[in-house]
C-alpha cells in the first residue's frame, strides 16, 4: 500500500481537528500560515489538502477572509454517483437502473420504520403531495418530478435523520443528472398516482407489511421499465 502523500497526512489532520475542536459549517479554521507550523508543512501541501478537501465540502476557503468548515453536504458523492452511471449509460449498461435499485433497497427498508407513527402533519403533507400528482397527470399528463422527489422526501421527515434525507436526495440528484442524457420512460401517471395513495394509506394505518408491499409493487413497475433497455430510461419514481 503506498503511503499517503504530505498532503494527504494534512487533510487527515484538518479533519481531526474540526473534529476535536467541535466545529461546524461555517465556523473558522486556523489560518494558512497558522496551518504551516501548527503542522510543520510547506505552503504548498496545506494548500493542496485545503483544495482537496473544499472539492469534499469539508472546507469553504473564503479569498480575502479566511478557510472556514465547508457545508459538509453530499453533493460531490451525488456527482460521483451521477458520473459512474453516465459512464455505464455510455458503454451500453444499465447505469441508471443500478442506481434504481440502491434506492429500492434503501426505501423498501425504510418505509416499515416509517409506519410506526407519522405524525397527522406528515400525512397531510404526503396526501396533499398526491393531490398534487393527480392535478399534474390531468393538466399535463404527467407527474412532474419535483413533486415526486418531494414525496418520497416528505414520507421519511417523521424518522427525523437529517443524513438519511441527504443521502436520498443524493440519489434523486444524481438520477435527475444522468437522465438528461437519456430518453423519456415515464410510467402510465393514473398509475403512478395510484402507487403513491396505496404508499400513503399503508403508512396512514400503521400497516408495516403492506407499506413494504406497495412500495415493492412501486419499484417493480419503474424496474420493469428500465430493464428492457440496454442503456436504461428517464422515469419518475
Amino acid at each position: 500500500m503506498a503511503r499517503p502523500t504530505m498532503a494527504q497526512d494534512i487533510e487527515r489532520r484538518i479533519k481531526e481537528l474540526i473534529l476535536e475542536r467541535r466545529l461546524g459549517p461555517g465556523d473558522p479554521l486556523p489560518t494558512e500560515a497558522e496551518m504551516m507550523e501548527l503542522f510543520s508543512a510547506g505552503r504548498v501541501s496545506v494548500r493542496e489538502a485545503l483544495k482537496a478537501l473544499q472539492a469534499m465540502n469539508v472546507v469553504e476557503i473564503r479569498r480575502g477572509f479566511g478557510t472556514f468548515v465547508g457545508s459538509l453536504s453530499l453533493s460531490p458523492f451525488a456527482e460521483g454517483l451521477a458520473f459512474r452511471a453516465a459512464v455505464r449509460h455510455g458503454q451500453g449498461e444499465g447505469g441508471l437502473l443500478e442506481l434504481m435499485k440502491v434506492r429500492e433497497a434503501l426505501e423498501t427498508g425504510l418505509v416499515g420504520a416509517v409506519t410506526a407513527g407519522v405524525p397527522a402533519e406528515d400525512l397531510a403533507v404526503l396526501r396533499g403531495l398526491v393531490a398534487t400528482m393527480e392535478s399534474e397527470a390531468a393538466q399535463h399528463g404527467r407527474v412532474a418530478r419535483a413533486t415526486d422527489r418531494a414525496f418520497h422526501l416528505a414520507l421519511y421527515a417523521s424518522l427525523d435523520n437529517h443524513l438519511l434525507s441527504e443521502v436520498l436526495d443524493a440519489f434523486w440528484a444524481a438520477m435527475d443528472r444522468v437522465r438528461e442524457d437519456m430518453d423519456d420512460g415515464h410510467q402510465e401517471p393514473a398509475v403512478t398516482c395510484a402507487q403513491h395513495h396505496e404508499i400513503v394509506e399503508a403508512v396512514a394505518t400503521a400497516d408495516g407489511v403492506r407499506a413494504v408491499r406497495a412500495m415493492r409493487t412501486h419499484f417493480d413497475g419503474i424496474r420493469h421499465r428500465l430493464e428492457p433497455r440496454s442503456a436504461g430510461a428517464s422515469v419518475s419514481a
